[in-house]
């Protein structure tokens, strides 16, 4: 295998032209940085890379200068980016398998004489066909208002706030004025209109002076940070109060609070190899832990969130809104749907969660941390 392609040989591979490889050198997104044994120019083994990557998002619909983002991430890596692309095409791949659907069923509508109604015939390609299967991420990760009621109590009088790791704008606080960090390319093109605005940065490295808001909140993503008690460190600089809502994975037995982890995907607790203790976050930020239950009918469709409607994990669009599926793997997923569903239809899961339908609320492990 060669070592060093040349930029003939990599348009080639590629299906791309040289004028474009030519471009993306100039605008300084890809350079071909080895030489070859003839001194030309050639792409070494981390210039594939990064094309590759280029090209997945553009031929996703990226602009450059949103890709340009995406492959500067200095907390994504190429297996990290590999899954984000593997989800971005999965939604689309459901995108356009619903719209074959749609476009199936009117062909056959009109096979027997019935022509659709001009809202159905726009339906085929429109919005509501997209929400309808719930695969965007901002359909299936809600505010839920009693967590947020939680939340916003906890940050107190603060007027000023620092939502780090914002995601879409899920609990961001009505009435006070608040600035986002995220530093996904990808999670910043989803937020609404007229969300707060919105900073490229990550949590270890916060583009802010000490103490400069009054309150600094991060809502399930420290477990996306490559070193969360760094980050945490950082919300206690800029910020006179903290609040942080996280999972607690160093309780004795942890894995088997929830069924699903403890009955069909035991991979979950590789995830959370050398993720810190409850004691350690909180001491990162001053503070104090308190438990947080989940309703039944919670509307944010976190991982936990269905744990008394488990239907819900067989559907994949719920799946595809949670990093836990893709960070397991392929196999894994396949493998605890497949057994979920057949306890489903057995009955099996509902002889051993039979407890379960009494309750109102679970304690899972979700906590706020207060600072």
């Amino acid at each position: 295998m060669e070592e060093h392609l040349t930029v003939g040989r990599v348009a080639e591979l590629a299906g791309v032209s040289v004028r474009t490889l030519h471009h993306y050198d100039e605008i300084g997104l890809v350079h071909p940085s080895a030489r070859t044994a003839s001194g030309y120019r050639a792409y070494s083994p981390d210039d594939v890379e990064r094309l590759r990557e280029v090209l997945g998002y553009r031929r996703l619909g990226f602009g450059l200068r949103e890709v340009a983002d995406l492959v500067d991430d200095p907390n994504t890596d190429a297996v990290a980016h590999l899954h984000r692309l593997r989800g971005l095409l999965v939604d689309r791949r459901d995108h356009a398998a619903a719209t074959v659907t749609a476009i199936d069923r009117e062909l056959s509508a009109r096979a027997m004489g019935i022509r659709p109604t001009p809202e159905e015939q726009l339906k085929v390609f429109g919005a509501q066909l997209y929400e309808a299967i719930g695969s965007a991420y901002p359909v299936t990760r809600r505010t839920e208002p009693r967590i947020a009621a939680r939340i916003w109590e906890a940050l107190g009088d603060a007027r000023t706030v620092l939502n780090v790791g914002a995601g879409t704008g899920s609990y961001e606080p009505p009435n006070r004025e608040v600035t986002a960090v995220e530093p996904s390319a990808v999670m910043r093109a989803q937020r609404p209109a007229g969300a707060a605005p919105c900073v490229a940065a990550s949590a270890e490295r916060l583009p802010f002076a000490d103490q400069s808001f009054d309150a600094a909140m991060a809502v399930s993503t420290v477990h996306h940070w490559p070193d969360p008690i760094a980050g945490l460190r950082e919300l206690k600089r800029v910020a006179r109060r903290v609040v942080v809502f996280t999972y607690d994975a160093s309780t004795t037995g942890w894995l088997q609070r929830f069924w699903l982890t403890r009955d069909y995907l035991p991979e979950f607790a590789h995830l959370l190899v050398g993720w810190p203790s409850l004691a350690d976050m909180a001491q990162a930020i001053g503070g104090r832990a308190e438990p947080v239950l989940i309703p039944w009918d919670c509307a944010d469709g976190f991982f936990e969130a269905h744990w008394r409607r488990p239907e819900a994990y067989l559907d994949d669009h719920v799946r595809r809104a949670v990093s836990v599926w893709t960070r397991v793997g392929p196999q894994a997923e396949q493998r605890a749907v497949n057994m979920l569903r057949d306890d489903l239809s057995s009955g099996r899961w509902a002889e051993r969660n039979r407890d379960l339908v009494v309750l109102d609320a679970a304690e899972l492990g979700l906590r706020l941390l207060v600072a």
